[in-house]
């Protein structure tokens, strides 16, 4: 049974904000309280749930003690406890912990592995089903950075997506993605395997960490342009290496200046996510995560063209629906990988070992 006390903290902690947000709120408030209401209003909505649930089942076993009412409540006993069940784990799952980058925006970086041109092509593929997931999602898809092939592969691409839930739902998709299918390119018909990494970072804000502009060393370069009268012929391009890590970022829109920006919001992501992993396995050391490990060397999905196959390798699931999926209907995968994070989770919890 879930602690009422933890219960009617939040309850009281969400009639509290309620009760802010129709008062007069200064404009620097209203952006936290609103978010915070938000996160709390689903959990408040499951407790009440449970709370009915409960109650009907105290009810129904208080009937047992009335002659004329026991065959009715020996009835309706099942049911009701099967419902105070379901809302019980309804509720466990609204307490568990969440990642406080779960909200945020994420940038999405594909690059080809092993494989040659078809790895790029892959990569190109999986930049496409990204895409039109998000789409599909109402949220923002913008290409901060991207350096084609000739075949129309791509050798890495950078890129931004903003809108709501973004990186709870991408979080999973870091990784080493594998293809094997038919090479337009193979004569002979022959199936070949290759790979694609994918990387998903949570967006880091300004007030997450603070970079020593002593730091950095910021180089412009002369953009390369796609030829003809296109080319670029401006020192545009900026390339900034952080000192201290040796993590390097370029940028070669046409603006210099948001090159930079472009450049420093790159950086501040990546540092961000590095301080993210040494906190999570220091904290983690002693367990395994299947899911959501952040090990982007971990292979974690196979796409089979000849037989319309996905297999996600972490939590033993097959789909026999690859075009969907390459049209970007990841839903059923990435609500698969959400709930078995989320037993995991829950067992740690029930067992008195999560972190």
């Amino acid at each position: 049974m879930v602690p009422a006390e933890k219960l009617d903290q939040i309850i009281s902690r969400f009639q509290f904000l309620e009760a802010k947000l129709g008062g007069a709120l200064a404009p620097a408030e209203i952006a936290n309280v609103s978010r915070e209401y938000a996160e709390l209003k689903p959990v408040v909505a499951a407790i009440e749930t449970y709370r009915a649930a409960l109650g009907a089942v105290t009810d129904c076993e208080a009937m047992l003690a009335d002659a004329e009412m026991r065959a009715l409540a020996e009835e309706e006993l099942p049911q009701v406890r099967d419902t105070l069940e379901a809302a019980e784990h309804d509720v466990r799952l609204a307490l568990l912990p969440r990642d406080a980058a779960d909200a945020r925006p994420a940038l999405l970086e594909i690059r080809p592995g092993t494989g040659g041109e078809e790895a790029a092509l892959f990569a190109a593929d999986l930049l496409r089903m990204y895409q039109r997931y998000a789409e599909r999602q109402g949220w923002k898809f913008e290409i901060l950075e991207e350096t084609p092939t000739e075949l129309g592969g791509i050798k890495d691409v950078v890129a931004r997506v903003a809108g709501d839930g973004v990186f709870a739902k991408l979080k999973y998709e870091s990784g080493v993605h594998r293809v094997q299918r038919v090479p337009e390119t193979e004569a002979s018909g022959r199936i070949h395997t290759s790979a694609a990494t994918v990387a998903v970072l949570p967006e880091a804000e300004e007030v997450d960490l603070k970079i020593d502009p002593a730091d950095l060393r910021i180089d412009t370069m002369r953009s390369s342009g796609a030829g003809g009268q296109h080319v670029n012929t401006t020192d545009s391009a900026v390339r900034i290496l952080h000192v201290p890590t040796g993590i390097m970022v370029t940028s070669s829109e046409k603006s210099q200046h948001r090159n930079r920006e472009i450049a420093m919001q790159v950086l501040r992501t990546r540092l961000y996510d590095l301080e993210r992993q040494r906190v999570d396995s220091a904290r983690s050391a002693d367990r395994k995560a299947q899911v959501g490990s952040g090990d982007r060397s971990e292979r974690i999905r196979t796409y089979n063209f000849p037989q319309g196959r996905m297999t996600d390798h972490r939590i033993n699931l097959t789909l026999y629906s690859l075009d969907r999926i390459m049209q970007g209907d990841l839903d059923e995968v990435i609500a698969a990988l959400t709930a078995d994070a989320q037993a995991s989770l829950l067992a740690e919890t029930l067992d008195g070992t999560g972190a």
